[in-house]
């Protein structure tokens, strides 16, 4: 399978007024970049510009990952985390989520002015933020660390007062619980949102980010309520995993886009081999791939290639 960008990890593609928009982590990690194009294709040629560059020290100056714009309020916000530094002896990161606004219609034009952390609620690694309009509401998702439970990070969800502030306390959503995503690491990370037919699937990714790392599910019941973390349904096994015969190992932290006839489009990272080429962070290979999204007969989406 071909990447439809090279080595940009974490993709995020957005649409509005027929109009797409790609941003994802460099290699570098260290700045927010933002393409746009009037078709979907031309996202992979399309100039690519630096939007942020991250501080030279203290917050906000080390491992910038996973940005993603939406239009909310009136302006385009991307959302991302940085941290202070490295990992610490432990191996942990010191993460935090932060925001940067920009009110120009076409955000690839104007600048996007830094508009401060977003408070979750307590002080532990935070990655991977992401929101969602549904039932007249929007909805902020991230994964986040807590220390009294387990593993790295779990998946919890927020009514939003706005574009940069939470109604808390958030909910948990889902912790790592099943082996498929306690390979390497334990981990619930990058959840992407999909509403079809009415319904709301949270996907998400597991494990270590070699070729272990896969893709969850959580389907909101009918009628249910976000905020209701019984109204939830988690899938015991991946919806998504490495495929030696299409070259993608370590499928995951997905988003979701569709095309100009309105099909919905899965976008996600993978390696075009198993394992690393130094480790995980120096690696350079994840790729953004595109895949159409297929429906069984009770109108949840398939994601594997069989």
């Amino acid at each position: 399978m071909q990447p439809f960008i090279e080595q940009r990890a974490d993709p995020f593609i957005t649409c509005k007024d027929g109009r797409y928009y790609f941003t994802a982590s460099v290699p570098a990690f260290d700045r927010v970049i933002l393409r746009g194009s009037n078709t979907l294709d031309g996202l992979r040629e399309a100039e690519e510009k630096t939007v942020w560059t991250r501080h030279p020290s203290g917050e906000m100056s080390c491992n910038i990952w996973a940005p993603e714009l939406h239009y909310v309020d009136g302006q385009w916000v991307i959302y991302f985390a940085a941290a202070r530094g490295g990992a610490d002896e432990a191996g942990r990161f010191d993460h935090r989520t932060y925001a940067l606004v920009n009110p120009n219609p076409d955000p690839t034009e104007g600048e996007f002015r830094e508009a401060g952390r977003i408070d979750t609620g307590w002080e532990t690694f935070t990655i991977d933020s992401t929101t969602v309009e549904y039932g007249g509401k929007r909805y902020f998702i991230w994964a986040q660390r807590d220390f009294s439970i387990p593993g790295n990070s779990n998946l919890y969800i927020a009514e939003m007062k706005n574009a940069l502030e939470l109604k808390l306390p958030a909910v948990l959503l889902s912790v790592p619980e099943y082996d498929w995503e306690c390979q390497g690491f334990l981990v619930n990370e990058g959840p992407g949102c999909l509403i079809h037919d009415g319904r709301l699937y949270i996907t998400y990714s597991g494990s270590a980010t070699d070729e272990r790392y896969a893709m969850g599910l959580l389907k909101l019941k009918t009628g249910g309520d976000p905020l209701n973390a019984s109204d939830w349904e988690k899938s015991p096994t991946p919806v998504m995993v490495t495929e030696e015969k299409n070259g993608l190992y370590g499928p995951g932290h997905n988003s979701f886009t569709k095309n100009k006839d309105g099909k919905d489009i899965l976008v996600f990272h993978a390696r075009p081999y198993p394992g690393f080429r130094g480790s995980a962070l120096s690696d350079p290979n994840r790729h953004c791939f595109l895949r159409y999204i297929r429906y069984n007969d009770a109108g949840e989406p398939i994601f594997q290639d069989r």
